[in-house]
């Protein structure tokens, strides 16, 4: 038996984007902020780490993708996939990992939620697929 499954539970760092592939297929990509946080042995505080994970969303469901804001509380479920490319500048293949997505729950968002969940690190800049 074998399983490839992933399930986020974040925050978007930038609006949905709608791209056109190479076949001229439509899809939806954003980034989901996840956060961890560990406690220092030497100094007793809290650690924290985000990790962005790009999404990607085709078909019809694309289109409900296509309308997450930047902020939006989400839970993804999606398959992991690596892919590589060469962008139009390099000379060598990127690999990079996605999770296609099966699913997408927005979650409710209190109005106040509390600064620390809120906070997450900058989202790098992503290099141009094309």
């Amino acid at each position: 038996m074998y399983l490839n499954r992933a399930t986020l539970i974040g925050y978007l760092g930038n609006d949905a984007e709608v791209r056109n592939g190479n076949n001229n297929q439509n899809f939806t990509t954003f980034s989901v902020a996840t956060k961890t946080s560990h406690k220092d042995k030497e100094s007793g505080e809290y650690i924290s780490h985000t990790e962005w994970h790009r999404c990607i969303v085709f078909g019809k469901f694309g289109e409900f993708a296509a309308t997450l804001k930047k902020g939006a509380h989400v839970q993804v479920e999606g398959e992991i996939r690596h892919t590589e490319y060469t962008p139009k500048k390099a000379k060598k293949p990127v690999r990079t990992d996605s999770v296609r997505v099966t699913s997408i729950l927005k979650l409710d968002r209190a109005e106040k939620a509390s600064a620390d969940e809120q906070e997450f690190d900058e989202m790098p800049a992503e290099e141009e697929a094309e």
